[in-house]
């Protein structure tokens, strides 16, 4: 069940049991990573959940926390619906080209298609930011681009207690 709260016209947020959700157990992972999630094909509410179980299950992460799920409408390429975007906290061992690849592998578990850029999508899962770390290659930059202009990222962020 979801507490739905409308922020205004085109912003509606959505809370429930793991959404915020913050978990205070120590790990002995090394890296803490803030990861975008978002998607706007078929339930995507319920398809993070689904993605929160997987990650559970994985002993290589550690779930430390979540935002609130924005619903929001779509840039770039807007003739689609709405997106819903949420943010995670992960603690991992694994380096950051190889953390990006194990997202691209989740991604595609739970059938994501790369059509072209800013296309409809079931899940899209971006590092927002990995440790302190800068990082600038061909596939993969940190902090991500743009971040700080992003209403998908921004209010999710500002609802995550530091």
């Amino acid at each position: 069940m979801y507490l739905k709260r409308n922020l205004s016209k085109n912003l509606t947020t959505f809370h429930s049991l793991r959404f915020p959700y913050k978990n205070s157990i120590r790990s002995a992972h090394r890296y803490s990573v803030t990861v975008g999630i978002g998607g706007n094909i078929g339930d995507v509410k319920r398809r993070f959940e689904h993605l929160l179980v997987s990650l559970k299950r994985d002993s290589r992460i550690k779930l430390k926390e979540t935002s609130l799920i924005l619903k929001n409408p779509p840039f770039g390429f807007v003739n689609q619906d709405d997106f819903f975007n949420s943010i995670m906290v992960l603690k991992v061992n694994m380096q950051p080209h190889a953390f990006l690849s194990y997202l691209m592998r989740i991604e595609k578990k739970f059938a994501r298609k790369r059509s072209f850029a800013n296309a409809p999508r079931t899940l899209d899962l971006d590092i927002l930011f990995f440790d302190n770390r800068n990082i600038n290659t061909s596939k993969l930059s940190v902090p991500h681009p743009a971040w700080s202009e992003r209403e998908s990222v921004l209010i999710p962020l500002a609802g995550m207690k530091r």
